[in-house]
């Protein structure tokens, strides 16, 4: 089971993916910490790590409160990302994040939405399962350079991040970004997958593989070299 909460002033989709009758996942909690604790609360669910697309404050803005709160509780959870983007996290991002907002225009945002963010504790590598869970990570380097998507085979579902959208991709503008490494990832590691897997974007609407293969406009199978 899945459920999608948007958070955030960037309208990031946090994911509670249930991996058992009372744990879950928190993908992505980019914000609105007390809507997650609220929901979680409602469910009777106890997250079991916090798992990152990637380092992008607007998908992590939530992370150490999340981290504070549940330590409270007795619950050390995991922090997990791909150690290409394990300098977002820490006592020593504020500078990265910082940096990236300004290039956006965007300083008055970060000043509103940064409280810190937590040093990480798991990282992720591709191809192995998250421990815990039945996810395994998919290395998609091109939005950033540890972006990943998280992968059930059998559920045939795919947590894309900011790599794939619903007939759209990630910005591969900012720091760390690659437009080239981004269709490399779409074309070769997720196009390979069954074109009838569901996809869970970091924004926007849900999605299916074949659907993007056919109709995304920036990239499409068909076009593929």
């Amino acid at each position: 089971m899945i459920e999608r909460i948007i958070v955030g002033d960037l309208y990031v989709n946090c994911y509670i993916y249930f991996t058992g009758r009372k744990e879950c996942f928190l993908i992505d909690p980019g914000g609105d910490e007390q809507a997650i604790i609220k929901r979680l609360a409602a469910l009777n669910m106890a997250p079991h790590a916090l798992v990152f697309t990637h380092g992008h404050l607007d998908h992590i803005a939530a992370a150490l409160k999340l981290y504070e709160y549940f330590l409270s509780q007795e619950n050390k959870l995991p922090i997990a990302v791909h150690k290409a983007d394990g300098f977002y996290f820490g006592k020593n991002a504020e500078e990265k994040h910082r940096n990236v907002f300004a290039l956006m225009g965007g300083e008055a945002l970060f000043e509103s939405i940064f409280r810190g963010v937590p040093k990480v504790s798991l990282f992720l590598e591709e191809g192995e399962i998250i421990p815990g869970s039945d996810l395994t990570v998919i290395h998609t380097p091109g939005h950033t350079k540890g972006s990943v998507c998280l992968y059930n085979e059998n559920k045939k579902i795919l947590f894309t991040g900011d790599t794939l959208f619903c007939e759209g991709i990630g910005r591969s503008d900012l720091p760390g970004g690659d437009a080239r490494a981004l269709e490399a990832s779409i074309l070769k590691k997720l196009y390979t997958l069954p074109p009838e897997t569901r996809i869970f974007p970091g924004h926007g609407p849900q999605s299916t593989l074949e659907r993007e293969m056919n109709y995304n406009p920036f990239i499409r199978l068909n076009n593929a070299s």
